[in-house]
């Protein structure tokens, strides 16, 4: 299996995973006997990894790959800090680390509400590197990064997200 065969695969895991987020923090929280949301979370950016630091060098990757890894890292840190949520006994619990963290800008905008935004920006740029190539594989990326952004209204808007950039991606790849 090559790397972007593994970067198609790990878009799909996070897919899957905003699959089930869009069913509910109960839902998330009643998972036995692991947190398979998060963990689909975790190993679709690992997955990516490889891919990401293995684009063409050309000046949209020298700018893309660092932004995408600083998203990939938040993301394992959202995880790790979801993992932990995710182990707590009680809602009241699990409210009171919230609060307590949301106090702490370093891990609060880090981990959870700018950090992983980083990885939907890098990836957009790495996908220019195939402009000429395949513009609408790039289009697609630039349609999902928007809803991503600023789908706020749109229903499961992530998962349609991850989809299309993994569609977009696909393209890249791929199509001759």
């Amino acid at each position: 299996m090559n790397y972007k065969t593994l970067f198609i695969l790990g878009l799909f895991l996070e897919v899957l995973a905003q699959i089930l987020l869009a069913q509910g923090n109960e839902f998330v929280y009643a998972l036995k006997p692991i947190d398979f949301t998060h963990w689909f979370l975790l190993m679709g950016v690992i997955f990516m990894m490889p891919q990401v630091v293995n684009f063409p060098t050309k000046i949209f990757s020298y700018i893309g790959a660092p932004i995408a890894i600083i998203g990939i890292v938040s993301m394992i840190g959202m995880c790790v800090l979801d993992f932990v949520w995710w182990s707590q006994p009680t809602q009241e619990i699990r409210n009171e680390f919230a609060t307590h963290l949301s106090k702490f800008p370093s891990i609060w905008k880090t981990f959870i509400t700018i950090g992983p935004n980083f990885l939907n920006a890098g990836l957009l740029i790495l996908s220019l590197n195939y402009l000429k190539q395949n513009k609408v594989g790039v289009l697609l990326i630039i349609f999902a990064t928007l809803i991503i952004y600023f789908g706020k209204f749109i229903p499961h808007r992530l998962i349609y997200g991850y989809l299309i950039t993994a569609i977009g991606f696909s393209m890249l790849f791929y199509q001759k």
